[in-house]
């Protein structure tokens, strides 16, 4: 079956009950059949380094412009001024 085939038709009826039993076990929060087996076991090094730092919360005035722009990249916008004032203070040093 090719994926062409899978988007231009509607589905069948077996297609149709498989997705349902997939929806029922994401429901439950089942994750039983996924196969987690290629994915490389995570030392406790890198455990410690991806956790986020406490942030702090402040108040920033911008140009409209800027704030325009930093959100035409989507959600996330303060991570993203924290990302670039990061880049520039550690191109500082």
């Amino acid at each position: 079956m090719s994926a062409n085939s899978i988007f231009k038709g509607p589905l069948s009826k077996e297609q149709n009950k498989r997705l349902e039993r997939i929806a029922d076990q994401q429901a439950r929060g089942d994750d039983s059949n996924i196969d987690y087996s290629d994915i490389p076991p995570i030392s406790e090094e890198q455990m410690k380094t991806a956790r986020r730092p406490n942030r702090e919360l402040v108040a920033v005035r911008l140009d409209p412009d800027v704030l325009e722009w930093l959100k035409s990249f989507g959600p996330g916008y303060s991570t993203r001024i924290n990302k670039i004032l990061r880049t520039v203070m550690e191109r500082s040093v």
